[in-house]
């Protein structure tokens, strides 16, 4: 985003402030889907994130870039959510009768779905392994591809702690694979 666009928003101006959502929401909802592992929860948390960072545009500093600023809104929408998380029970493909139905997918390749679903699932029990803020940083890294200082900026953390919290979060997920 431009930064004249950035500081029409900040001045109030509904269509730049629509284009910051617009321009934002795919990556602020990938970061939370990543943190949250749950299409819903993201979903209300990239909502919830978007809300804050238009409602609190007026604090953002221009001289600074703006996407590490938007995830670090989103990165602690969704740290504070993973610490008051409580577990959730779905009854979605429960039938009339209380049994669960079988529900066909539209997949081509059942094969390939399952061991796609199942690296997807063993990525995210790894993620899960790691605390909070490693979590947040391993997928901004890895993810979303920011750099270094954009983590540090981000999480507002100094850039050698970024970077030694990525290297033990590596650490601890290469040793929990390979238990």
């Amino acid at each position: 985003m431009e930064r004249e666009e950035l500081t029409l928003a900040q001045n109030g101006d509904q269509a730049a402030i629509n284009t910051l959502v617009t321009t934002y929401q795919q990556p602020v909802f990938s970061l939370c889907y990543r943190l949250l592992g749950e299409r819903r929860e993201a979903e209300d948390a990239a909502q919830e994130s978007l809300i804050k960072a238009v409602t609190k545009l007026h604090t953002y500093d221009a001289a600074r870039p703006f996407k590490p600023w938007i995830l670090r809104i989103a990165s602690n929408e969704c740290i504070d959510r993973l610490r008051r998380h409580t577990p959730e029970v779905s009854l979605d493909g429960m039938g009339d009768d209380g049994a669960w139905e079988w529900q066909a997918g539209n997949s081509p390749n059942p094969e390939a779905a399952l061991l796609a679903s199942e690296q997807e699932a063993r990525a995210r029990a790894l993620l899960e392994t790691l605390a909070p803020l490693d979590r947040a940083m391993v997928v901004m890294f890895y993810w979303e591809g920011l750099s270094y200082q954009e983590i540090a900026e981000a999480t507002t953390t100094t850039l050698s702690a970024v970077k030694s919290r990525l290297f033990r979060a590596r650490r601890t997920m290469a040793a929990e694979y390979m238990n």
